[in-house]
């Protein structure tokens, strides 16, 4: 544990204080964190609406200027891994098990029970459901990351600072960031980092203990899903302990070929007409309509502010708050590769692929309750992927590809956030001692278990955008930083 830096005994602290008073007072914490949500929410909404939309415009602007030439690490590196290699393990860092989460039951939520904008469960609201879900996962998404990524990867690789988020803001403080300035910069990103990641692992736990409960009936509850993390967390331990080219890149190329293998089969035995139709009509409405979405706050009366709060809002939030694990992560995995195939590579792949599965899925669903067979919306989130499964042939082949999708996934985001932390508590170092990564991952699997104790899903997303406020500032002074040394390159 020599190589620990200050920031690793600060934010465990931190976290245990938290995880103690959660469990301690479960009531108490849900109340807490359900109230600085709703003000965050209701007071940030604009800034995070805007926030999100700088990073895209800064990403484009970035890919196409002369920067775009420079490489991350020195002009003659090459990339470590290959294209395939480095997609897969991006993705599946990026998003995981949100996406089978949210794959069936985010665009049928829209259509069937709230709609953004058009009338429940009009033609509209079906197209309005998928081209919305392309929204929370797509560009913004994507550009952020990969702007995050970016400034650390080229503070790393290329200026050859500590891989830290607090080296990407030297630019613009100079000495400042080896003092406490920095320290404090690099305990935001990892008390962030913590709780986005196990806002997923709560995620993946519910719908693992759905999908067993559809299957075999399991029952659903805190202790079917304490099982399942305490297994899940042994499992992503041992990957952790493999290291980076081995377990990792091995389980996100797993990840890949269950999530290909579960989309096609979908496309094939589902609506497959509705689905290559609605994919390219809502896909067109996204990219028409994407800056008016990306500015939507709906200010008055009767917008549905409500709708912005729980989806816009509490994905951006969300997706910040991962910022600095997947940022770090993506960062690692792209020395070598040129700013212009790094942002290409890392936003228009992820967004195709994306929008590709929600409207498989997204189509799938809305289409069996056109059929009045079954309403889907009676479910709950976790189950309605299952629930779709049962009105397609194949099911059961279906729910247990599925289920291994979540588990695969459920791994990788641990394992590479093990990772992460490692980094980030050991002044930057790319091999962290595999004793820090093992206590960070205990630390996010007992978050994940308090936040299921206190509250289920509504605890979840309520500390994800606590989270995510303190961090979205920082990243600000990243694009800031990013571009002034940028700039200075380039007139050297």
């Amino acid at each position: 544990m020599k190589k620990v830096s200050k920031v690793f005994y600060i934010t465990l602290v931190l976290v245990a204080i938290a995880v103690t008073f959660g469990a301690a007072f479960p009531a108490q914490f849900e109340t807490i964190t359900g109230n600085i949500k709703s003000f965050v929410a209701t007071s940030f909404g604009w800034y995070y609406m805007l926030l999100m939309s700088a990073m895209v415009i800064f990403s484009i602007i970035i890919a196409v200027s002369p920067y775009g030439k420079i490489r991350l690490g020195k002009d003659h590196e090459r990339p470590d891994f290959s294209t395939p290699s480095w997609i897969a393990m991006l993705f599946s860092a990026g998003m995981g098990i949100g996406l089978v989460f949210y794959g069936a039951a985010e665009p049928l939520f829209h259509y069937a029970f709230d709609s953004p904008i058009a009338e429940v469960g009009s033609g509209a609201a079906f197209k309005d459901g998928l081209s919305y879900s392309y929204f929370h996962w797509g560009i913004h998404v994507w550009a952020m990351y990969g702007i995050t990524a970016l400034s650390l990867a080229y503070f790393q690789f290329r200026k050859d600072e500590p891989a830290l988020v607090s080296s990407t803001l030297k630019p613009l403080f100079g000495d400042k960031m080896n003092g406490p300035l920095g320290v404090l910069i690099d305990v935001l990103a990892v008390f962030a980092t913590v709780f986005g990641v196990a806002t997923s692992l709560g995620f993946g736990a519910v719908q693992i203990n759905g999908g067993l409960s559809h299957l075999f009936g399991i029952e659903v509850g805190f202790t079917s899903q304490f099982v399942i993390i305490a297994v899940v967390t042994l499992l992503f331990l041992l990957s952790a302990w493999s290291g980076l080219s081995k377990g990792i890149k091995y389980l996100s190329n797993t990840n890949m070929v269950l999530a290909v293998i579960l989309l096609i089969v979908v496309i094939i035995v589902g609506p497959t007409l509705l689905i290559l139709n609605m994919f390219t009509e809502t896909f067109g409405l996204y990219l028409q309509n994407l800056l008016e979405m990306s500015f939507r706050t709906a200010p008055l009366e009767g917008d549905n502010r409500s709708w912005l709060d729980g989806w816009t809002i509490f994905y951006w939030a969300w997706w910040i708050s991962w910022a600095p694990f997947v940022g770090m992560f993506i960062a690692r995995i792209s020395r070598g590769r040129t700013i212009r195939q790094f942002i290409t590579g890392v936003i228009v792949i992820p967004t195709l692929f994306i929008s590709i599965w929600f409207a498989a899925f997204g189509s799938t669903a809305g289409d069996i309750q056109n059929s009045g067979t079954v309403d889907l919306t009676q479910f709950s989130t976790e189950l309605v992927l299952f629930n779709m499964f049962d009105h397609v042939p194949l099911s059961l082949f279906l729910s247990i590809v599925a289920i291994l999708l979540i588990a695969s996934f459920f791994i990788t985001s641990a394992d590479s956030a093990t990772f992460v932390l490692g980094m980030q508590t050991t002044k930057g170092s790319l091999t962290p001692p595999t004793t820090v990564k093992i206590v960070w991952g205990l630390a996010q699997s007992a978050v994940a278990l308090i936040l299921l104790y206190v509250g289920g899903l509504t605890a979840i997303q309520n500390t994800i955008i606590v989270a995510a406020l303190p961090f979205s500032f920082v990243m600000i002074f990243m694009i800031i930083g990013l571009f002034k040394a940028l700039s200075e390159e380039k007139n050297k």
